[in-house]
């Protein structure tokens, strides 16, 4: 097989072409491959030095050579060798999955695609396929953001002129020959993100999503990587699929391949249908490879910073009031509980579920997007008045994409529920259904009424909840399945809810983290990540959410104890370590707190800005140990001269007294000091009852110790009780 190859690099500046990238420790290139009858395959992706044909040749394609890497024929197979693709065909060899699926009047088609045209830059490479046969026309792009990862878009286009169903659109990118193991998530409700390993064998490892949303078992990078792999160590290939609808991400390894890794959406029978020179935007393949998953979560983080400058500025102190009151509101007890807020520090006050007509409890009223006038005579007006006297941002909950059938909107419009058929509605959920956003009228009016309050009460965040699966989700408007224009149409809303109200923030909610994807990041400036706020159940939820998102976009809460999920009682101490690195909130009735534990509360409030200060968007880190019982974390500053480190204990150890443990991600030549954040006496009551002795470094003034032994050999934990956990500052002397 002869080939002709092309190389891209990861860019140095921004797109602006002023701002200098910081250059990574090995920046990431793709060597493409480009061979006669065949779409283009990825040759390596290397990091470190450019290959030498991308130095000589300023990304020109090379002189036709023969293939290196392809395989000869043998017997029992097909006459040429499987080396797949981008997109794969049978056409080329490829006995696999399709990555491809496409079909006229109900026939499958088998595509046969001729490169047309290629277009080569720096840091990307788009080309043009076509089939005039099958009457398609392909376009892809490969390109390295500035952040390292590798973007991967797709676009199919219908030049026939009768209709063309769109089943699979999955774009793959080869696995290098040493990975041996996968890597995902699994989860539910109020443990969601919860990772779990395999070695990667023959076959297929998918995750997917049929439930209208990415859901709480979504993996956040699906990972292969080498034996052994962790957070610091190990050759890691990770993907993600940008997409908040019905999506499947997987590792395929053949009998005759090392294995892809890919991903795309998963649309219902007849669900995307293409009309003459109609075009498909598959969802944009995201794919980082790094040495551990902490370097290639540092990309993912880098991605999303891009679209979101409001990050930039420090994230505001939140209070949330559902697990102050639930339903059980009022002007008078939200007012109070306004005032209180204010007083340890909070910044931006939200109002949760229960502010519309009619909404007593969670069996009524969902789509009746009007204020409660018996709770609120005057409308919301006196209370956000109010909080924004107060100094503090005003927030609403809303969960536009569903309808309770008991409620107004529901009776006057019954057609505007997604069913299977006219006879009978899907499955309920917590007596709600889904609104048909696909229609028009239905659309325009959830768009409305929420543009209507923004507008008239100065909102300045929405908590967007969606507490409940699409399941049978057919549109009496179309008659089709409904997942991915229903998904386009709440990227619609948002979209010009952020235009028309400039400063507007949105979290993405659903139940507590059943969505969240790159797609509604993209969005959203932050995600609720379970509605499981128990410090030690969230010490795993929030590693598995940040494998993706940034950790100030995840929502990180100081609750109640005992807790209201799981009724464990914690320190003050414990919940606040374990919030202390992402958006910090609080859902917690303050109303009961005495003016001594107000204080305590305050206290760990103050110290949070402090840390938002210091370390404004730092690289999170977490530590590879092999005591399972307990988590080493780090929050640490962009010149790596401070940082904060938690170390919680979540059970017994194995271990008596701890181990050393280590402080990835600081400089090895330089010298820090490390003592407790935020002084002793905060972390009294976290110490194991039965130490006999002190702990000689744990004082206010702390010591010094030079980086590499905390990067690579570590240091003396104090030993804590079970369920407990201590914050420790690092800085530069």
């Amino acid at each position: 097989m002869q080939m002709t190859t092309i190389a891209i690099s990861q860019p140095t500046q921004a797109h602006d072409g002023n701002t200098t990238i910081p250059p990574t420790n090995k920046p990431t290139h793709v060597t493409l491959g480009f061979s006669e009858g065949r779409l283009p395959r990825i040759v390596a992706i290397t990091r470190g030095t450019a290959p030498a044909a991308a130095a000589s040749t300023a990304n020109e394609p090379t002189a036709t050579k023969p293939d290196p890497q392809f395989p000869q024929t043998l017997d029992a197979g097909l006459q040429t060798g499987e080396m797949p693709t981008l997109l794969p065909t049978q056409a080329e060899g490829w006995t696999g999955t399709p990555a491809i699926q496409v079909a006229r009047n109900g026939v499958e088609i088998f595509p046969k695609f001729t490169v047309t045209h290629v277009e080569p830059a720096e840091n990307s490479v788009t080309f043009s396929a076509t089939d005039n046969t099958a009457k398609l026309a392909l376009t892809m792009t490969v390109a390295i953001g500035p952040e390292g990862l590798i973007r991967v878009d797709t676009d199919l286009t219908n030049t026939g002129e009768s209709p063309l169903t769109v089943q699979r659109l999955a774009p793959v990118v080869p696995l290098p020959p040493q990975v041996s193991e996968v890597e995902s998530c699994t989860g539910h409700h109020l443990r969601e993100r919860a990772l779990q390993r395999q070695a990667l064998t023959e076959g297929v490892f998918a995750k997917e999503s049929r439930m209208g949303r990415p859901n709480f078992n979504a993996t956040t990078l699906l990972t292969a990587g080498e034996r052994g792999f962790g957070f610091e160590h190990g050759l890691v290939v990770c993907a993600h699929v940008a997409f908040s609808g019905n999506s499947t991400t997987f590792i395929e390894r053949t009998p005759y391949t090392h294995g892809v890794i890919g991903g795309g959406e998963l649309p219902y029978m007849g669900e995307i249908e293409l009309t003459q020179g109609a075009t498909y935007h598959a969802p944009r393949l995201l794919v980082g490879i790094g040495e551990g998953l902490n370097e290639v979560s540092a990309k993912f983080h880098t991605y999303l910073r891009a679209l979101h400058p409001e990050l930039a500025k420090p994230r505001p102190v939140m209070l949330n009031t559902w697990e102050a009151m639930y339903f059980a509101q009022s002007e008078g007890k939200v007012i109070a509980l306004a005032d209180r807020a204010a007083e340890v520090g909070v910044e931006r006050f939200v109002i949760d579920d229960g502010w519309f007509k009619g909404r007593r409890d969670d069996t009524k009223a969902l789509g009746d997007w009007q204020v409660d006038s018996t709770l609120w005579p005057e409308g919301l007006g006196t209370v956000a008045h109010h909080v924004h006297d107060l100094g503090m941002e005003f927030g609403l909950w809303f969960e536009p994409e569903m309808i309770s059938p008991d409620s107004d909107v529901a009776r006057a419009h019954p057609d505007w529920m997604l069913a299977p058929n006219g006879e009978r509605l899907p499955m309920a959920s917590r007596a709600q259904q889904v609104i048909d956003l696909t229609n028009p009228a239905a659309a325009a009016y959830v768009e409305h009424a929420i543009d209507t309050l923004v507008s008239e009460y100065h909102i300045d965040y929405i908590k967007w909840d969606h507490n409940r699966f699409l399941t049978e989700p057919l549109s009496p408007a179309s008659g089709r399945p409904a997942v991915h224009k229903q998904t386009e149409a709440f990227y619609a809303i948002v979209d010009h809810l952020r235009e028309r109200h400039p400063g507007l923030e949105i979290e993405s909610c659903s139940s507590g983290g059943g969505r969240i994807d790159a797609g509604v990041l993209a969005r959203c400036s932050r995600v609720w990540a379970s509605d499981c706020t128990d410090p030690v159940e969230r010490a795993d939820i929030q590693r598995g959410t940040s494998l993706l998102v940034p950790p100030e976009m995840i929502g990180e809460h100081i609750s109640e104890s005992p807790n209201h999920a799981t009724r464990r009682a914690t320190s003050l101490t414990m919940r606040a370590s374990m919030a202390f690195f992402g958006h910090l909130g609080i859902e917690w009735n303050i109303m009961k707190l005495s003016d001594a534990d107000l204080q305590q509360l305050k206290s760990w409030v103050d110290l949070y800005k402090q840390r938002r200060q210091d370390i404004p968007q730092g690289t999170l880190v977490h530590a590879d140990v092999p005591d399972p019982a307990i988590r080493v974390d780090g929050l640490i500053s962009q010149d790596r001269s401070r940082a904060v480190y938690r170390f919680a204990a979540v059970s017994s150890s194995q271990d008596y007294p701890y181990g050393l443990v280590r402080l990835p991600g600081l400089d090895d030549a330089a010298r820090y000091r490390i003592r407790p954040l935020g002084g002793i006496t905060r972390y009294e009551q976290e110490f194991s009852p039965n130490c006999r002795t002190a702990l000689s470094w744990w004082t206010d003034e702390g010591t010094t110790v030079d980086g590499a032994t905390l990067t690579q050999w570590g240091i003396r934990p104090p030993q804590l009780a079970p369920e407990h956990a201590v914050l420790i500052e690092v800085t530069r002397e």
